[in-house]
């Protein structure tokens, strides 16, 4: 004989099963790889006006040589991970991201009782902006596009800090061009 209780376990576990095996659509796949295949990563140059005075108000904008040149790099080692779209020489290319070094900053986040600091977040903020080649026309562009860490000089380097921060803008970078927009 079926009861009402045991009615309802069975309902309740064939809806769960239901629900497990329907799924929500989510794919790894690129939402552009079906028309884009290839990215050309032109070299970022940096916009960091080294010349100011230091003041109150930018004591942690600070400019390391190279820098640029390391985004370059992270961002078409971090295609070629990702594999989504292929890093391609210029000439052969689908899209073309460019972008703009403006603003390398190592802010203070915690200190000690004797007022030395203990933490520093360090943030790397890009101008960025993806072209299609083919059509010459601008996909979409990002100011202010940042990738930060957070370290401990007592216990990582500041040398080590921007490879972890370098890494992350890369990332981002690389998810916001093969994401739909």
């Amino acid at each position: 004989m079926i009861t009402k209780k045991s009615l309802c376990v069975v309902s309740g576990c064939i809806a769960g099963i239901m629900v497990l095996t329907a799924g929500c659509g989510y794919t790894t796949r690129s939402t552009i790889a079906s028309k884009y295949h290839t990215v050309h990563v032109s070299p970022f140059y940096s916009s960091i006006d080294i010349t100011r005075e230091s003041d109150v108000g930018n004591q942690y904008k600070i400019y390391r040589p190279g820098l640029e040149t390391d985004i370059t790099k992270a961002l078409t080692n971090k295609f070629l991970f990702d594999g989504s779209v292929r890093p391609a020489a210029m000439d052969v290319s689908d899209l073309e991201l460019k972008g703009e070094l403006v603003e390398f900053r190592r802010d203070p986040l915690r200190y000690n009782t004797n007022d030395d600091v203990e933490e520093y977040r360090l943030n790397l903020v890009v101008n960025i902006g993806l072209w299609d080649k083919k059509e010459n026309k601008l996909l979409w562009e990002e100011n202010r596009f940042t990738g930060d860490t957070t370290y401990f000089p007592a216990q990582k380097s500041e040398d080590a800090a921007i490879k972890v921060a370098l890494d992350d803008l890369a990332r981002r970078i690389v998810a916001r061009v093969v994401e739909e927009w």
